[in-house]
């Protein structure tokens, strides 16, 4: 007799909603929508494995992107192969000039910052350079801009004012970073929309982001250089003038 073929398929329902965080409810939901494969049904029960998996984390996973569950259903109606493109190009988005975050206690950064903490820490959250996981351990997403605002500090600029500054800088870049995102949306993304996301030019629209990323930073750096050194000109030739008639 031949060997039994073990199947993949091992989960009951009641697993599967323990593995992805979703309750027996809603997966039945998606089941019943054709959103989910149907389970391997053995002695009447039926039985879950990675391919179901896999497709409920790409169901979360655009849910958290704003789709709704009627837009996913024609999106994955269609074919897996668009769905799966979308999520792996979010991805490289997503992963784009990250750094590993890095967790602070409330004491560590009172030594790095002051024993005055509490007020810098709120004004610190509010300008997104950290984030607070409990009532004192607190995550830097990125951890170079604390560097650098404490390098700042040590110029003999007081913290609150630094945090002032930062905050504004995060709302300037934002706008920045808006832009060139749009510029993308709408010379490259658009027009590959509007032709129904073919297939084989996907590796291309890839292509073009990864090389509109470092050359954003790098145009954003030169604007940056080139109006720093005006206003550095324009600032202390006005201190200059001061000085000037202060003699005089």
């Amino acid at each position: 007799m031949a060997a039994e073929v073990k199947s993949e398929n091992d989960l009951t329902i009641e697993e599967l909603a323990v593995e992805t965080g979703m309750t027996v409810r809603n997966i039945r939901s998606h089941r019943a929508r054709g959103l989910l494969p149907a389970p391997e049904v053995r002695d009447r029960v039926g039985y879950y494995g990675p391919e179901h998996l896999d497709r409920l984390k790409m169901i979360q996973e655009l849910q958290a992107d704003g789709f709704n569950l009627k837009g996913i259903e024609r999106l994955l109606g269609q074919n897996l192969g668009p769905a799966e493109q979308f999520l792996s190009f979010k991805r490289a988005i997503d992963e784009f000039d990250r750094e590993p975050p890095q967790t602070f206690t409330r004491a560590e950064l009172a030594e790095r910052f002051g024993t005055e903490i509490d007020d810098a820490l709120k004004r610190a959250i509010d300008a997104g350079a950290i984030v607070a996981i409990d009532d004192d351990r607190f995550e830097a997403p990125f951890p170079s801009l604390l560097d650098a605002a404490e390098g700042v500090i040590a110029t003999g600029v007081p913290l609150d004012h630094a945090l002032a500054v930062i905050a504004k800088v995060a709302s300037r870049c934002r706008s920045v970073s808006h832009e060139f995102v749009k510029l993308f949306l709408d010379d490259i993304w658009k027009p590959f929309e509007a032709d129904g996301y073919p297939e084989d030019r996907w590796p291309e629209v890839q292509e073009a982001l990864d090389r509109l990323r470092p050359l954003s930073l790098q145009a954003l750096v030169a604007v940056y250089r080139m109006t720093m050194s005006d206003e550095v000109e324009r600032a202390f030739g006005k201190q200059l003038e001061r000085m000037a008639k202060r003699k005089s």
